[in-house]
């Protein structure tokens, strides 16, 4: 395996360094074993189609475009009205 240098400030160096440590691997493997376990966009978008297709195989739910922004509309209300108390 060919190694490569990534320039990250030393901050976060330190902490990945850190918590790499409490779980007894090296910085290398530690981040070797992390960009294994993380998903690319193209996975989550897949991921995702997955998840929509098997509920509306469930249940039928299937909201068109319209629909989906109404809904995005009302959770960000909420969200924000939780927010203010």
């Amino acid at each position: 395996m060919a190694d490569a240098n990534v320039r990250i400030p030393a901050e976060a160096r330190d902490r990945l360094a850190e918590v790499a440590a409490a779980e007894h691997l090296s910085l290398r493997a530690y981040l070797a074993r992390l960009a294994e376990t993380v998903l690319t966009p193209a996975e989550r978008a897949e991921r995702a189609e997955q998840a929509r297709q098997q509920l509306q195989a469930w249940n039928g739910y299937d909201p068109d475009a319209a629909a989906t922004t109404l809904l995005d509309a009302e959770l960000d209300r909420r969200l924000a009205q939780a927010e203010i108390r």
